[in-house]
């Protein structure tokens, strides 16, 4: 998989155009806020001995195991992995900086300008032709110096508990080229849980990410950005939110996830929803914990685009600690994008590559779980470029030294779930903690 461009399925029309995308900013121009080398200090690792900080579902973790065993095999050099959950993860990054305590290596979920100084420069590793590293998903300074490479691409996805779907006699699509629409899905969806009497038709991820997908394929844009990089929101997105928001009814969907944090998954891994709108990273914990049914990714809904939310699974980065950890940082990260090294950690975690011409070949026994993957690459390739605009841009608010600290979307819109404000003030109070944070 080399690129992400657009094609429109049977659905939207045929004569669409084939577009390329990046889905990772390239930063040329503008004054640069970072600087390349960072301070020494005698923090971090030694040439022998290196911190390495994930972020992961279970299962995703297994490749990031096998591959740190192996590497102290064959290089001598003991790396010590430590998976911290999410919701904390961009926090102790920052308190970590801030106390001179950062990892050595770390698979981020975004470059952040508390910490970008200290950032080693991954160019002889990015820019090496065997390993072929897809160019668009990398995160350039305007020097050309290469601050982060991906360690995967994930989308939005649906998955639907198939063995429910037989049993309420309801069909669903299988190929990204005949997908449903919102409506239509919904229909199914409640269908299914009328006539097996299962508690939700669905369970949606508390996370921007996940909705901007819904948004984008009911076409808006979510907030957005002007050229002088001020943020609105267009009427499809005012229209969208409403429809999610009015979704959260204890039928359709579950007020607890967006209100009091309910885990999603758990709810749909229980037997007892019809469909879960999560992502490809659930694929390699769902081959071994689901086995109570039969589950399936489908196409993802376009209504009337095509898209998802597509991004970089992890941004890949080193930090100059000192100059030893530092050095055997390189070394490591050179290590594993070596095309045979690079195979099998994706094979091992579930990863949708960032090098082409790797054909993993997933160790999943589970045909719910290959098909999974043989969707996912089917279906970014027909994606609309708006599926990798935020991606693109917290590349860039990084480069400028901006970031979101806090997304506002799930306190405001949790807010409006719960009756206690509208569709339209959450929008206004999300518009206004971008332009506060990344706005200009």
């Amino acid at each position: 998989m080399t690129s992400v461009g657009v094609r429109r399925s049977r659905r939207l029309g045929r004569g669409g155009i084939r577009r390329l995308v990046p889905l990772a900013a390239v930063a040329t121009a503008g004054a640069l806020l970072l600087s390349a080398c960072g301070s020494e200090s005698d923090s971090g690792g030694t040439s022998k001995s290196l911190t390495f900080w994930i972020s992961t579902v279970p299962g995703q973790d297994a490749g990031w195991k096998k591959m740190v065993a192996q590497y102290k095999k064959e290089a001598g050099v003991s790396i010590k992995l430590v998976n911290i959950p999410y919701e904390g993860y961009t926090a102790k990054l920052r308190n970590s900086a801030q106390a001179n305590s950062l990892p050595d290596v770390a698979a981020v979920p975004a470059l952040d300008p508390i910490w970008s100084n200290k950032l080693i420069d991954l160019s002889s590793i990015a820019n090496k032709k065997s390993n072929n590293i897809n160019a668009n998903f990398l995160a350039k300074d305007s020097s050309g110096k290469v601050l982060s490479i991906p360690s995967d691409v994930t989308a939005s996805g649906m998955f639907i508990n198939k063995t429910l779907f037989e049993k309420a006699g309801v069909s669903f699509p299988t190929s990204p080229q005949k997908t449903w629409t919102w409506t239509e899905f919904i229909k199914a969806a409640d269908e299914v849980r009328e006539k097996t009497k299962a508690k939700y038709s669905l369970t949606f991820d508390q996370s921007p990410s996940r909705l901007r997908a819904m948004v984008y394929e009911l076409g808006g844009k979510y907030v957005h950005a002007d050229s002088s990089g001020k943020f609105s929101v267009d009427d499809a997105t005012r229209k969208a939110v409403k429809r999610f928001v009015e979704m959260n009814d204890d039928k359709t969907m579950p007020k607890s996830v967006w209100t009091s944090g309910a885990d999603p998954s758990a709810m749909f891994q229980s037997g007892d929803v019809v469909a879960y709108w999560s992502g490809v990273w659930q694929v390699a914990a769902y081959a071994e914990s689901i086995k109570k049914f039969e589950w399936a990714s489908v196409p993802t809904p376009a209504e009337p685009v095509q898209a998802s939310d597509v991004n970089s699974g992890g941004m890949m980065v080193g930090f100059n600690n000192n100059s030893d950890a530092a050095t055997a940082a390189n070394k490591f990260i050179s290590w594993l994008y070596e095309p045979d090294h690079y195979r099998e950690l994706c094979e091992a975690s579930g990863f949708l590559p960032v090098e082409s011409g790797l054909n993993p070949e997933y160790p999943f026994k589970s045909e719910a779980a290959q098909a999974a993957f043989k969707l996912y690459n089917e279906s970014i390739p027909l994606y609309d470029p708006i599926s990798g605009y935020f991606n693109t841009a917290q590349t860039n608010w990084a480069l400028k030294g901006k970031s979101i600290a806090e997304d506002p979307t799930k306190t405001e819109l949790g807010k409006t779930i719960n009756g206690q404000q509208s569709v339209d003030k959450a929008l206004d109070n999300i518009v206004a903690g971008y332009n506060q944070q990344v706005g200009g």
